[in-house]
């Protein structure tokens, strides 16, 4: 009998991971999703999400941790995966001032542990989660792929232009086939804590005041997460030798728009508290997509009037806000 097809996905309990693993098992997909389940933050909505994966047949989960080898090792043995999709890492510049060490070890020697798994398990092509983050002080606007990557402003993004760097080696010295996606602020139903439209939410609806950075002077290419997930369905698919691609909006938002649209949505005021901007924050972010339009036909679909609604839905949903 032949076996199964498998489709490995790391960080499958985080926010990108959850989608991405509901799309691929809606499809009918064999996935095995792996996560440690960190308390980087609520570890009750990292469980809630997995609740949901767990409903389907075709799912299996592991919780292991990516930069333990003999755990990494033990699933790739097990299952062969034809890909791999590895959205597992340490996430957040912020955090990454306080706890740079989390970063190495969870994006660094992590992703190595699964560039070693892909190539000693013949795994078929790597999709792996890059970031915006790793412009830095770039200038030129929107942000091309083809655009110097050399000045990256935290140990994040460093962490990621490493695995850029790390994947292209592995691609060269051994033929391993991977993509490289580097994520606009991706934002939607399941999101993260520690993005700004969720702390926004949270404390509007507590009355607290919230905290607006570089006095509100601040743009970002705010990219819903069906859009997301379209374009990693379209790197799995397409599977590139080597290749790098944005995900974003094509967009770039004041940050008080977003804020006035959260509002709007909650039917309440927010008591804005402007800030200095913090370090190993970017001004502005802005994705030109051409290439990525090209290669894999990526086209976003949901500007940021349709999407935060959506979003707050779902946050009252959840929190049983009336």
């Amino acid at each position: 009998m032949e076996q199964k097809k498998h489709v490995l996905i790391t960080g499958c309990a985080g926010f990108i991971g959850m989608h991405l693993c509901e799309s691929l098992l809606k499809k009918g997909e064999q996935v095995v999703g792996v996560d440690n389940l960190n308390n980087y933050y609520d570890i009750n909505l990292k469980e809630d999400r997995l609740k949901r994966l767990l409903t389907f047949k075709n799912f299996t989960f592991y919780k292991k941790d990516i930069s333990e080898w003999n755990e990494v090792k033990e699933v790739f043995k097990k299952y062969l995966p034809v890909k791999v999709i590895n959205l597992a890492a340490q996430a957040g510049v912020r955090y990454s001032l306080e706890n740079p060490q989390a970063y190495i070890q969870s994006n660094i020697a992590g992703f190595m542990n699964i560039l070693e798994g892909c190539r000693h398990y013949g795994v078929k092509g790597l999709v792996y989660a890059s970031s915006s983050s790793v412009y830095g002080g770039n200038q030129k606007i929107p942000f091309s792929v083809f655009d110097d990557t050399t000045k990256p402003l935290s140990i994040y993004a460093a962490s990621k232009l490493s695995n850029e760097s790390m994947a292209y080696t592995y691609s060269h010295l051994y033929g391993l086939k991977t993509t490289g996606l580097r994520f606009f602020t991706v934002y939607g139903p399941w999101g993260r804590p520690d993005m700004a439209m969720y702390i926004f939410a949270n404390k509007i609806i507590n009355n607290e005041p919230i905290p607006v950075f570089n006095h509100g002077k601040m743009k970002r290419d705010f990219t819903y997460i069906d859009d997301i997930i379209s374009g990693i369905i379209a790197a799995i698919d397409k599977n590139y030798d080597c290749d790098i691609f944005n995900l974003g909006n094509n967009c770039s938002e004041d940050l008080m728009d977003m804020i006035k649209i959260i509002e709007n949505s909650l039917g309440i005021s927010a008591n804005i508290n402007l800030k200095e901007i913090q370090p190993g924050d970017v001004e502005r972010t802005y994705a030109d997509i051409e290439h990525t339009y090209d290669k894999l036909g990526y086209t976003p679909k949901t500007s940021i009037e349709k999407g935060i609604p959506k979003f707050i839905a779902w946050y009252k949903s959840y929190y049983k806000i009336s």
